[in-house]
C-alpha cells in the first residue's frame, strides 16, 4: 500500500479544500481527507448533546484512522488542522511519518490580529465578545480568508467560500464554532507540548505558507525550524488558503520532501 497522508482542514473549511490537491497526491499515496463534526459532510450534533473541543475531534480522527487499519501517516495540517494533528501525533509519535504545514502554528507569536477576537472571549466570554466572535462567520470574513492576499484571484474558485459559508449558515452551526473558538486556548496552553514533541521526536516538516496571510504570521511559519532539524520552509505567494492558488506546487514540494526523506 501506498504511504498514507491524512489531509486535515481548518476554520471554516473541510475536506473540500483539498479537492485539487488529492488527485495530484493519489499517484504516490493514500489520501485521506476527512471532515471533522460539525464541518463539512460529516455529522452536525448539537454544541448541548456533543462537546466541541480540539481533543474530541483528534480522539474523532483518531478512530477513523484506526477503523482504516492506518498505522503510520503523513499530517497535512491547515489551521484548525494544526490543533488536531499535534494532538494526534503527541498521543501517537510512532505513527507519524511527518507533516506538511500550511498556515498553522505551535507558538503564540504566529497568532496574528483576528486572534484578538478569540482572546477577547477566552477573558470575558460575554454578549458582545460572543457576538464579535461570530461575526469570523459571516460571509464577508470567509470570502476575505480566501482573497486577502492572493498573488492570482482569477485562480481562486467562488466554489470554495461559499460552501464554507453553505456549512457555515446551517442553524445551529454557529453555537459549535463558539465552542471551538473558546475551547482554541487549549491549543495555546498545550505548545509548549508540541514543542517539546518536535524537539524529541524530530519529525521532518515542510512548511508550504501563504506569506500574505493575515490570520498566522511569518514568525508562525519560521518557527518549525527552531525544533526539527530536518525542516523544509517554502513562503509562497498567496493568502491563508493558498493551497486554492498553488496546488501544484505543493503537491510537488511534498513528493520531493518525503522522496528525499524515505524514497516515496
Amino acid at each position: 500500500m501506498n504511504p498514507a497522508i491524512i489531509l486535515l482542514h481548518g476554520f471554516p473549511s473541510s475536506s473540500h479544500m483539498f479537492r485539487n490537491l488529492i488527485p495530484l497526491l493519489a499517484d504516490r499515496y493514500y489520501v485521506i481527507a476527512p471532515d471533522y463534526p460539525g464541518f463539512g459532510n460529516s455529522s452536525m450534533p448539537k454544541a448541548d448533546s456533543f462537546s466541541y473541543t480540539f481533543e474530541n475531534l483528534s480522539l474523532i480522527i483518531e478512530e477513523l484512522l484506526h477503523q482504516l487499519c492506518i498505522s503510520k501517516y503523513i499530517l497535512y495540517c491547515h489551521d484548525y488542522g494544526g490543533p488536531v494533528g499535534f494532538r494526534l501525533a503527541v498521543r501517537q509519535p510512532q505513527r507519524i511519518l511527518g507533516f506538511v504545514i500550511q498556515n498553522a502554528v505551535i507558538t503564540e507569536e504566529g497568532l496574528g490580529q483576528p486572534f484578538d477576537v478569540f482572546k477577547a472571549l477566552w477573558s470575558d466570554p460575554n454578549p458582545q465578545t460572543k457576538a464579535d466572535f461570530a461575526a469570523l462567520g459571516d460571509y464577508e470574513f470567509t470570502k476575505k480568508q480566501y482573497l486577502y492576499g492572493a498573488c492570482h484571484p482569477f485562480l481562486i474558485s467562488p466554489d470554495g467560500y461559499n460552501m464554507d459559508q453553505f456549512f457555515l449558515d446551517r442553524p445551529g452551526n454557529a453555537d459549535i464554532q463558539l465552542a471551538l473558538g473558546y475551547d482554541y486556548q487549549t491549543n495555546v496552553e498545550q505548545y509548549p507540548i508540541w514543542q517539546h514533541y518536535l524537539q524529541m521526536y524530530q519529525p521532518p516538516i515542510l512548511v508550504t505558507w501563504g506569506k500574505n496571510d493575515f490570520i498566522f504570521t511569518l514568525q508562525g511559519a519560521y518557527a518549525f525550524q527552531s525544533y526539527v532539524t530536518y525542516a523544509e520552509t517554502h513562503l509562497l505567494c498567496g493568502g491563508h488558503f493558498v493551497l486554492e492558488e498553488a496546488n501544484y506546487a505543493i503537491a510537488n514540494l511534498i513528493k520531493s520532501f518525503f522522496c528525499r526523506m524515505y524514497g516515496f
